[in-house]
């Protein structure tokens, strides 16, 4: 399990020591209800949250780019200031890492180049968007990304961010954390730090390993 220690090394401290890395904080999801997904959200519209129960609110999110190529290398998002006391790779429901071999991992497919974190409830309200731009749209309708993604990230003069937040429903407030993933295509673990209480302290989703 090299990819775990490299992450514990990496980011048990409230700050992040590699020269290799460019660290960022680039703003807050809301979680209403506690069950994080991690998805490409335009190919898993379904995804299954992690079994970890995560607190409500506000959390800061953070990206960590890769120097040399600028590419974003680990998302991160930190629940509580506690010391951490155990590392564990994200699950949902029905995986075991014991089933794993070494160097297997549990993660999330990526082939549009963009991963997100966002609230159960959120894919739920993203979800329902999709549906009634369909509807509304009919033959006109060209995707979810390009009715709803495509302009946080693109304007009439090229790329505007690697990264944004979006909010598919008015009167719901969960936010989607959208970004570049590393490289683009791949399949991708996330890590969670517990305290000795076994809560969440933070989450790590890794693109680029970076030793």
């Amino acid at each position: 399990m090299t990819h775990i220690e490299n992450i514990k090394k990496l980011f048990s401290k409230n700050f992040v020591e590699s020269p290799l890395l460019e660290s960022f904080e680039v703003g807050k999801i809301y979680l209403s209800s506690g069950k994080l997904i991690a998805c490409d959200p335009l190919i898993t519209n379904d995804m299954q949250p992690f079994t970890t129960e995560f607190p409500k609110g506000d959390f800061s999110v953070l990206l960590h780019k890769e120097r040399e190529s600028n590419c974003v290398a680990y998302a991160e998002i930190i629940f509580s200031a506690a010391e951490i006391a155990e590392w564990k790779m994200a699950v949902t429901a029905g995986q075991d890492v014991k089933d794993l071999g070494e160097e297997e991992i549990f993660g999330y497919p990526v082939e549009s180049g963009m991963g997100c974190l966002m609230d159960a409830d959120t894919q739920n309200s993203l979800n329902e968007l999709e549906k009634r731009l369909y509807h509304s749209k009919g033959a006109d309708f060209m995707g979810i990304y390009e009715e709803f993604f495509h302009e946080y990230f693109f304007d009439e003069k090229g790329a505007i961010d690697q990264y944004a937040f979006l909010k598919p429903a008015d009167e719901h407030p969960g936010t989607v954390f959208a970004f570049e993933t590393g490289y683009g295509e791949g399949f991708y673990a996330s890590y969670i730090a517990y305290d000795k209480d076994q809560k969440p302290v933070k989450i790590i989703t890794e693109f680029i390993e970076i030793s």
